[in-house]
């Protein structure tokens, strides 16, 4: 329920029912929208219900699609192309269903921002704490993750032309400013020039490799063949860690809830996901098929060196825009879960006093700061990147959303309709916690066999972490 306030009255409406009020328009006419998380949103201060669902939709593409959908050549070469194709698109199926219940919820319950919300209904403060710090710790991971990744790319595109640590540190100050922009709805733009970005690096990269006589990584002389396999035998970690990839690559589920959040019009949630999730899995399909076919086993790491050294400099090049937009949200994301929570309830949450800024920026500070620490100081940082993914990633996207399911419909009738949603929403709870399990397992035995084998990078390195071609 909100209001608005004229100069005459005050009148009550269902925003809920009421698409077709603008809350920037109100605004700009001294209106005040009482919104069950933030709050009284004024024009006196900023407006976090201003998405639309277009925009809804590619913020929802920018939480999930980064150079991680050139993992999927990879991820066929280890299962074989056939069961690689249909893990991608079951997870894509379970994963669509998740996010759809992220939607279900907030409709029936509009003062949830968050996941950890929903687990305090569910579980009370015990699931609240828990799911609260896993949400947090797991985008600080990624958005170290992006900062490496952002490094890779300047060093691709310079020729390693300056110290990694410095690149990282260049990458920090990047997410830390433009993470400090307060509402998805003007981060929105970022996230458009972001994926357009990164697919069109990525078309460029499959375009080439597709021309090319052979991939960088292939034998240069002779007679070669690309040993693709329609059907793999990896062992039960290498299988798990593939899917633990796919898993990952859908991610972006627990941010749903502070982006419908910020929707001017949460109804249409539905359509964004369905727009997000298409456009995704075709890309991942498309890419994933293309690439390996013409690189089979010789996709280069990282795989954006796959057609040489100069369209490598190309494609890294096309693709900082997305990897810029790619750490500016996830380090935005864990920054306005902190603010919320610390200024739920006071109207500090949406104005512009000198506590909001403290807060908002001291939020996004510690969020980039530890990042960069994590990603510049663990010296087996991208084997924890995949255990955090494992461990927390799944947790959030799969096994929350069951629950959700069955406390939402808990006093359904009791129809063939609701034992099969019954039977649905226990398989992936169960599937969940495999997945979570056997992930985390994967996850581990990886960083030791790689510690062994290469040791870990020294803290704040210089080295090139862009690959030779």
């Amino acid at each position: 329920m909100g209001y608005i306030k004229t100069e005459k009255n005050v009148q009550e409406v269902d925003v809920s029912e009421n698409p077709d009020y603008d809350v920037e328009v109100l605004g700009s006419k001294g209106a005040i929208v009482t919104d069950e998380v933030f709050g009284a949103i004024t024009d006196k201060g900023p407006n976090y219900r201003s998405v639309g669902w277009l925009g809804t939709s590619v913020l929802m593409m920018k939480t999930q699609m980064g150079l991680g959908v050139l993992s999927m050549p990879a991820v066929f070469d280890t299962l074989g192309m056939i069961p690689g194709v249909i893990c991608l698109i079951a997870i894509a199926a379970i994963t669509t269903w998740s996010d759809y219940i992220v939607g279900m919820w907030k409709l029936a319950h509009p003062e949830t921002y968050d996941i950890a919300d929903v687990m305090m209904r569910i579980f009370g403060r015990f699931g609240y704490e828990i799911m609260n710090f896993a949400y947090t710790l797991f985008w600080i991971a990624v958005s170290g993750s992006a900062m490496l990744g952002l490094s890779t790319a300047l060093n691709a595109v310079s020729t390693h032309g300056a110290c990694t640590a410095v690149f990282v540190a260049v990458a920090a100050i990047i997410a830390m400013g433009l993470a400090s922009i307060r509402t998805l709805g003007k981060i929105s733009w970022l996230a458009w020039v972001g994926v357009t970005s990164i697919v069109v690096s990525i078309l460029v990269l499959t375009i080439s490799v597709g021309v090319q006589d052979r991939p960088s990584a292939a034998p240069q002389t002779g007679d070669w063949e690309p040993e693709i396999k329609l059907f793999g035998s990896p062992s039960f970690t290498s299988a798990i860690s593939a899917i633990g990839t796919l898993v990952f690559s859908y991610a972006g589920t627990p941010a749903f809830f502070s982006i419908v959040s910020e929707m001017r019009e949460p109804r249409l949630y539905t359509r964004a996901l369905i727009t997000c999730q298409a456009l995704i899995t075709c890309v991942y399909l498309a890419i994933g098929i293309v690439v390996y076919y013409f690189c089979g086993a010789y996709v280069a790491s990282p795989a954006l060196g796959s057609a040489g050294a100069l369209m490598k400099k190309v494609c890294y090049g096309l693709a900082i825009p997305g990897l810029v937009s790619t750490v500016c949200l996830v380090t935005h994301l864990p920054a306005k879960q902190i603010f919320v929570r610390l200024l739920r309830g006071s109207p500090h949450l949406t104005s512009n006093s000198i506590t909001h800024w403290a807060y908002w920026l001291g939020c996004v500070a510690a969020c980039t700061i530890i990042a960069y620490i994590i990603a510049s100081a663990v010296p087996v940082f991208g084997g924890l990147v995949s255990l955090v993914g494992a461990l927390l990633g799944t947790l959030m996207c799969f096994q929350p959303m069951g629950f959700m399911w069955l406390y939402l419909h808990r006093n359904d009738e009791r129809s063939t309709k609701w034992y099969a949603g019954v039977t649905w929403s226990v398989f992936v709870i169960v599937a969940g916690m495999f997945l979570m399990i056997s992930g985390t397992y994967g996850s581990i035995v990886d960083i030791k066999n790689s510690y062994a084998q290469y040791g870990g990078t020294a803290a704040w390195t210089c080295a090139d972490n862009s690959g030779s071609v």
